[in-house]
């Protein structure tokens, strides 16, 4: 048996995403930037997938800035807002210890530009609190972003009540989304900027948004055409729109049903995987998304777990996908007070659609197997032969 539980990492094109895309790869082949028939069929193609996503937002079409990817608008929402509040004499940026790289390497580029950096520390379970936002602020604040739920470990943050306090302290705020979309209800009413990606909801890979309420000023990161309202220059990608925008439709429209039976799988998944001794549950145990499992398993090594589930037909991971060449040890499970050797040793799990309970099954069953196999030549510990 073949099971997929990487669906953070990725998640396969849906057929009425591709469906949605097709007419724009030959069809309506047109530059929607170009006056003539051509050009005005795709302009009306990447308008319509704007107003889509935006009436699932609740948010104006003109605020849908189409990227190529979330890592793309996380940077753009950190440096366009970084310099230009910089013309006001604004320099202090507030993010969290267990953002996604995007953000975070973005974060540590900006201080080599001259800016601060306030890094919050986050709990056992990898919360941070809006006390802890509250303090954080200062008069030169030009940004505060906390992403609305980790891609690592689940953990759901207080983003909608942390954005109420940016609000009313007048500092911008910024949420990176990507894994909180499709599976947690979204009320925008104090966001001032939000990341999306579309390959995470079943969408093209290569394509992602960032919003931009009106009145946020940001120094575009690409110069050229002025596309996009000179915010973002360079041919629009029409068919990754149009199949992002029936991406978010599908994924807003069963989001409650469909989140409800992935969080009766994730719980089955969770107490069953917590049978294997010495195992610990990464995150908030009640807290988290509804498709997220993170593990800690102590004498082994997560990254070798991976690669005897994946003989044995199972795909998950030891963290971000975007982090998997490096060996170094999760910054995020760091952050919760994992030692080094107990975050080598964690593992994600994460379900998607197609996921189903006799998969689960079979997927606790092999992962028990395979811990035990590790352990018994392990030379981490007591389980060491």
């Amino acid at each position: 048996m073949k099971v997929y539980l990487d669906n953070a990492a990725t998640t396969p094109v849906r057929k009425e995403v591709l469906e949605e895309m097709q007419p724009f790869f030959s069809g309506k082949f047109g530059n929607s930037s170009s006056l003539h028939s051509f050009g005005l069929e795709a302009k009306e193609g990447i308008e319509k997938a704007r107003e889509k996503i935006a009436s699932v937002l609740g948010v104006k079409p003109s605020e849908i800035i189409f990227t190529s990817g979330a890592t793309e608008a996380d940077n753009f929402a950190l440096k366009g807002a970084a310099f230009s509040a910089r013309k006001q004499g604004k320099k202090h940026l507030v993010t969290t210890a267990i953002e996604h790289h995007a953000v975070l390497h973005t974060a540590q580029w900006l201080e080599t530009q001259g800016f601060d950096v306030t890094y919050l520390p986050v709990d056992e379970f990898g919360l941070v609190t809006t006390e802890q936002v509250s303090g954080a602020i200062r008069d030169d604040t030009f940004l505060v972003s906390v992403m609305a739920a980790n891609n690592e470990i689940g953990t759901i943050q207080p983003w909608s009540e942390i954005a109420k306090i940016c609000s009313e302290r007048g500092v911008p705020f910024h949420t990176d989304a990507v894994q909180a979309f499709g599976r947690i209800p979204l009320t925008l009413d104090n966001v001032d900027m939000l990341s999306l990606s579309a390959h995470k909801i079943y969408g093209p890979k290569g394509t992602g948004l960032l919003m931009v309420k009106e009145g946020v000023a940001l120094e575009p990161l690409i110069h050229g055409g002025g596309h996009q309202r000179g915010k973002r220059s360079g041919t629009e990608n029409v068919a990754g729109a149009a199949g992002f925008a029936k991406a978010v439709e599908l994924a807003e429209k069963e989001r409650e049903k469909e989140s409800k039976r992935q969080r009766v799988l994730r719980d089955r998944l969770i107490e069953g995987a917590l049978q294997i001794p010495d195992s610990r549950l990464n995150g908030h145990p009640k807290k988290r998304l509804c498709n997220n499992a993170n593990f800690s398993f102590s004498f082994i090594e997560g990254e070798a777990l991976v690669l005897r589930l994946d003989e044995r037909g199972i795909a998950a991971s030891t963290g971000s996908a975007c982090s998997s060449p490096n060996l170094e040890p999760s910054h995020v499970l760091l952050a919760l007070g994992l030692k080094p050797s107990e975050a080598h040793g964690s593992l994600r799990l994460t379900l998607g659609r197609h996921n189903s309970a006799r998969e689960i099954d079979y997927a606790l069953e092999v992962l028990s197997g395979a811990v035990a196999e590790l352990r018994k030549i392990s030379p981490f510990g007591k389980h060491g032969g």
